[in-house]
């Protein structure tokens, strides 16, 4: 085997099959990098049993063959050369990697005992876009959770239908649920329960396009764009029924400016280190809202904020790290509104344009 091809294009490729590498794995092949050169093309493969990842650049190959050698490793190297043209010469188990003054003679695992990539045909396919689907996930796939005893809340729900896209996550305490236009073929709908970081990691992608297509097995999902391909574990199960939790009227409604109620909850907040607890007094007659925290070590905080009231007075008390969740996510908005019921019923921040969001958050103690 032997090949040439730029560091700047061999390291976005590395960048993309890094995240199927499998870390402190007991099997050394996980670990590696599947390399296979032939016809003008590098195919890099990773797998960590997890998830598997393809992807292909052009190179100066002559001489055609296949190695697996460590990521870690290979990373490293090429990350440190210069931007210059890195030549590979493969035989016997060895590779060397030469870029102008430098030369490594790396150690390299049998091709043959590599898995290969899964031949995965999807039953149901949908082409997104990109760009869109990327703003809607870093909206809410930090609201799945991270407890694996219960995998179905690791995932987001994604369904397509009636030119409607919509994403879904909770974790049993919140609830985010994005939506926006876009045109999908006419009376074909799509579903599809898709784990939170690998949504998010490959919208991430370098080599992303306009356009991301999903596809979806019963066991697996499939996602394509440009010369990458991505294949995850489907995860198992029903995603919880989210719309009975959505009162259809509400007794109060705030509307708030988000850049000032963000500063305020952020200064109030400095006092609630041990108790994660923000109160929430809204005053309907005067259109205030009066944030406060209090802590029997630090002591007590509170500010007070005009604001557009709908409906009676109430008090909630709600954990203000999952409130600067939703701000972050509609940090970009100046206008949200916060639908309460009761004391001890959900909070729900919503934010519409071009996504709408809601945000519902389970209440604590007062």
């Amino acid at each position: 085997m032997k090949f040439t091809v730029s560091q700047s294009s061999l390291m976005k490729a590395l960048t993309v099959v890094a995240k199927g590498m499998g870390a402190n794995s007991t099997l050394p092949i996980l670990s590696g990098i599947y390399v296979r050169a032939a016809d003008g093309t590098l195919e890099f493969q990773t797998n960590n049993l997890t998830i598997s990842i393809r992807h292909l650049i052009p190179a100066n190959v002559e001489e055609p063959g296949e190695a697996v050698v460590s990521g870690k490793v290979l990373t490293s190297i090429v990350k440190n050369l210069s931007d210059a043209a890195v030549t590979f010469e493969g035989s016997d188990r060895t590779l060397v990697i030469s870029c102008e003054k430098s030369t490594f003679r790396l150690n390299t695992l049998n091709p043959a005992d590599w898995a290969g990539f899964p031949e995965v045909r999807p039953e149901r396919t949908m082409e997104l876009p990109s760009e869109l689907l990327s703003k809607m996930v870093d909206k809410i796939y930090r609201v799945t959770s991270k407890e694996t005893s219960r995998p179905i809340l690791q995932g987001i729900l994604l369904t397509v239908e009636d030119n409607t896209i919509r994403l879904v996550a909770t974790d049993s305490f919140r609830l985010a649920v994005c939506d926006s236009s876009v045109e999908a073929p006419a009376g074909e709908a799509f579903r599809a329960i898709v784990p939170g970081t690998v949504f998010h990691d490959v919208l991430s992608m370098p080599t992303m396009t306009d356009t991301l297509s999903i596809g979806t097995t019963e066991s697996q999902i499939v996602f394509t764009f440009g010369n990458t391909t991505f294949v995850s574990r489907r995860i198992e199960g029903n995603f919880p029924d989210y719309k009975q939790l959505l009162p259809p009227t509400c007794a109060t409604a705030v509307g708030l400016d988000v850049a000032e109620f963000s500063s305020a909850l952020k200064r109030v907040s400095v006092i609630a280190l041990q108790n994660a607890s923000v109160r929430f007094d809204i005053d309907a007659d005067a259109g205030l809202m009066r944030l406060s925290a209090r802590s029997p070590e630090q002591g007590e905080s509170s500010e007070t904020l005009p604001c557009d009231v709908e409906g009676q007075s109430l008090s909630i008390a709600l954990n203000y790290h999952y409130v600067f969740d939703c701000v972050n996510a509609v940090s970009e908005s100046r206008q949200m509104r916060l639908e309460l019921q009761g004391s001890v019923q959900p909070g729900i921040f919503k934010c519409n344009g071009k996504v709408n969001y809601l945000y519902l958050l389970m209440p604590v103690r007062l």
